[in-house]
């Protein structure tokens, strides 16, 4: 059985329980962030509990959890589950508010479940995203608000998608709803300026090795109207890795196959996981 913090104490997955006057259920004021292990170990465990900080200071959300502090919890929480590789949730919500709408003391809770991945075949073959206009509010912060997302990704499950990519009103291409966007063009990796977008330590990962690689990197904004002009492309995520795309709406991407740049930032990720 899974093993929870949930301020202070920890408690079995079937016992663990939020009050329903907390302000994340309430109002959805509340971020988190989500990272796994490789070889039982958290991957860019400090970069991740650094983003979150950033996400709660972004929504005024306030507390007095240092990063030590957080890094300390996330390990000791893990310790109690016996999981060979884990993924691990880190909530940190308004908390009990007497009025329905005003933070008093926030809530922390780590939840800790086994890794659950895509299918290999999407790996191989390539995955399929559909286009969405939509603009998250305040996009560098991790909020637990997806309403639209759920609802774009429930539509994305009907049509085959694995995923849904973000367009803006003014048609530049943001991220997806749980994943950070890259394209190929003429040799050259395109991914989207964090501006508009919640910059992804994948998505960070990914740049570090392509430039180790010699691969030109440009963060610039990308015109919707430029998938035609693709070479490749392919997603970033915690969960997802790194994975190809072959098709944005009706839009077959380069060949219709996972191109090569893909693969070898693919296979130099995982030698880096292997390795960690």
């Amino acid at each position: 059985m899974n093993i929870f913090y949930i301020n202070g104490k920890f408690i079995p997955e079937k016992q663990a329980k939020i009050s329903i006057y907390d302000l994340g259920f309430l109002r959805g004021y509340a971020v988190f962030d989500f990272l796994r292990t490789y070889q039982g170990e958290p991957f860019y465990l400090k970069e991740h509990l650094q983003r979150l900080l950033n996400s709660a200071k972004l929504i005024g959300l306030k507390h007095n959890y240092s990063l030590n502090l957080l890094i300390k919890i996330v390990l000791k929480t893990l310790k109690k589950n016996n999981l060979k590789e884990a993924s691990i949730r880190i909530y940190l919500t308004g908390g009990y508010s007497k009025d329905f709408i005003l933070p008093s003391k926030p809530q922390l809770i780590i939840i800790i479940t086994p890794i659950k991945k895509p299918p290999d075949y999407l790996y191989i073959k390539g995955g399929k995203l559909i286009t969405k206009i939509s603009e998250r509010i305040l996009p560098q912060a991790k909020t637990i608000v997806y309403t639209e997302g759920i609802k774009f990704l429930q539509e994305a499950k009907r049509k085959n998608a694995i995923e849904v990519l973000l367009i803006s009103k003014d048609g530049k291409i943001l991220e997806c709803t749980t994943s950070n966007f890259f394209a190929v063009i003429n040799k050259k990796l395109i991914t989207p300026p964090t501006e508009q977008i919640l910059a992804g330590i994948t998505r960070k990962v990914v740049i570090q090795l392509a430039k180790k690689l010699k691969i030109p990197v440009i963060e610039r904004n990308i015109n919707f109207k430029e998938i035609k002009n693709f070479d490749e492309a392919f997603i970033t995520a915690t969960n997802k890795e790194i994975l190809p795309i072959v098709k944005i709406d009706k839009i077959k991407i380069g060949k219709g196959k996972v191109g090569e740049i893909t693969k070898i930032l693919m296979i130099e990720f995982k030698k880096l996981t292997e390795n960690y």
